[in-house]
């Protein structure tokens, strides 16, 4: 079922929550399913199999039912996590930049009230007062404040360089300006963080609850459905018969499972072997490896909007893309625990967040339908294959977008890795 298919199915489940102000939590579904003893009871009794076949369709029914709720519900967190982490990340950006214009308007108010010292030591040098040059020999003045301080009760300074000081006092005032709206960005950035961790914390306990409830339709239907045959066979074949082709059915299922992974798996190994750029996985001297091959397409910073996929990114590249082939393996750039191994609804697609300790953490994204090969709270190691690439979110071809946080704000990969002995 697609995602688009889920969200309307499962709209009024989840109109009926934000009514009731609830949790955005997909209620449990419970139900009694008969067992073979039971349909082998029901095949005597006309009244009992007919009973019989109206729970069983109820139940499937209800199945399908509760995948698209839950599913819809994915979906809703999924978008929620996205816009969270998308206002966190900008006003981080945010507080940054505030504060390094502070920086540089205090270094510039340090400059001009320097600069007015100059003018006044030279005022009173040739007006023979040398009392008053100790105001500014070295180490005089505790910094631009008391030295404004100083010069403004000096009216030859006044009278003769008024725009000299006047420049120190407006760089001054600028920089505490700046000073104070940088901590109530900070503010709100630490505010939005903590918003960021519990939708991405939702959003993936949302996207289990859905996959739990598509694999126990998938196990169930297969049972329901060959009950229901068995109730409406009238030939000589027996329940124990339907039964058995139950088990078998299950059992040629998993083994398809498992060898569609196995497939997955040395297809992206066999892919990233020959990729330019240098290969995935191999782990350098600091314990840190190349999160996938392929020449980096896309570097961080600045850049125009672009759509891939129905959905657009932002105008600035948090990260870096690199040109490896689909299917090709994505690697854990260093050990750590995933936090975030699913479907986020911005313009990442099918993502995973690992964080690696020291406040540090890293982020893979438009992984391929089914190309995810971890889980949520699982610790793993450094080159280790957790993914492999695809064109999901918003993306206009196959290539894994690599991010690095610190304290989970995005940074240039391309240093930060190079610091490791990782080109990316």
């Amino acid at each position: 079922m697609s995602r688009r298919g889920a969200l309307g199915l499962g709209a009024i489940g989840i109109a009926t929550l934000g009514a009731l102000g609830g949790p955005l939590i997909a209620p449990a579904f419970a139900a009694d399913y008969p067992s073979w003893d039971d349909v082998v009871r029901a095949k005597s009794n006309q009244a009992a199999k007919k009973a019989q076949v109206t729970k069983i369709q109820g139940l499937i029914a209800a199945l399908a039912d509760d995948v698209a709720a839950k599913q819809a519900l994915a979906e809703q967190a999924a978008t929620e996590f996205y816009v969270a982490q998308e206002a966190y990340f900008d006003a981080a950006y945010r507080s940054e930049q505030l504060q390094l214009q502070a920086d540089e308007q205090a270094r510039t108010a340090v400059d001009a009230a320097n600069k007015a010292g100059r003018v006044a030591a030279q005022l009173y040098r040739n007006g023979g007062d040398d009392t008053s040059l100790q105001l500014f020999f070295a180490g005089s003045a505790a910094g631009a404040d008391d030295l404004l301080a100083r010069l403004g009760t000096m009216d030859k300074l006044v009278e003769r360089n008024q725009a000299v000081y006047a420049e120190a006092v407006t760089a001054r005032d600028s920089a505490q300006s700046l000073s104070d709206q940088a901590e109530v960005q900070r503010a709100e950035r630490d505010r939005l963080q903590t918003i960021a961790q519990e939708k991405m914390i939702a959003s993936q306990r949302a996207a289990e609850a859905a996959q739990a409830a598509l694999e126990t339709q998938q196990s169930k239907q297969v049972e329901l459905e060959a009950q229901l045959a068995a109730l409406s066979d009238t030939t000589r074949r027996t329940v124990a018969q339907y039964q058995a082709g139950v088990r078998a059915r299950e059992e040629a299922a998993r083994k398809a499972r498992e060898e569609a992974e196995r497939r997955a798996r040395e297809e992206a190994e066999k892919l990233n072997q020959g990729g330019g750029g240098g290969g995935g996985g191999g782990i350098g001297g600091a314990g840190w490896a190349r999160p996938s091959a392929g020449w980096q397409t896309s570097g961080y910073g600045p850049r125009s909007v672009i759509c891939g996929n129905g959905q657009c990114t932002s105008g600035f590249h948090r990260g870096v893309d690199l040109g490896a082939g689909c299917g090709a393996g994505i690697y854990a750039a260093t050990s750590g625990t995933v936090l975030y191994a699913g479907w986020n609804a911005g313009g990442y697609g099918n993502y995973i967040r690992i964080e690696h300790g020291g406040g540090i953490g890293t982020g893979y994204a438009h992984i391929r339908p089914g190309g995810i090969f971890v889980r949520s709270g699982q610790w793993v190691n450094a080159g280790q294959l957790i993914a492999s690439v695809g064109n999901t979110g918003a993306s206009a071809g196959c290539h894994l977008h690599f991010e690095v946080y610190s304290n989970g704000v995005p940074i240039n990969p391309v240093p930060f890795m190079g610091a490791r002995g990782i080109s990316v």
